[in-house]
């Protein structure tokens, strides 16, 4: 089993920038990858970045160019780095774990909300 948990979430406005934090525990030896999901209101969850443990990062087109994924190993935490954020960016986001298995874990969710 693995746990997650989330932090960092919050209401910022138009353009301006969160860091979103996700600590990992348990099992972590068996993770392959980490990364972020997010679900706005009346819509499908969908990626926003992953990265796997050789390094290889995944980003919706949407968000290319604003948030930047990074692990840091030693602490098993992964963190998005969100800029330049838009109204559009507003969704409860998920830190996700794949693992060899596979199977995948999911935390329980920050809400980030961008308004003015």
């Amino acid at each position: 089993q693995v746990q997650l948990v989330e932090s960092g979430g919050g209401l910022v406005q138009p353009g301006g920038s969160l860091r979103l934090s996700c600590a990992a525990s348990g099992r972590t030896f068996s993770i392959y990858a980490m990364g972020w999901y997010r679900q706005a209101a009346g819509n499908e969850r969908e990626l926003v970045a992953r990265e796997t443990n050789d390094g290889i990062t995944t980003y919706q087109d949407s968000v290319k160019g604003r948030f930047t994924i990074s692990r840091d190993n030693a602490k098993d935490t992964v963190y998005l780095q969100m800029n330049s954020l838009k109204p559009e960016d507003t969704a409860v986001y998920y830190c996700n774990a794949v693992v060899f298995g596979p199977n995948e874990y999911w935390g329980q969710g920050t809400q980030v909300a961008v308004s003015s």
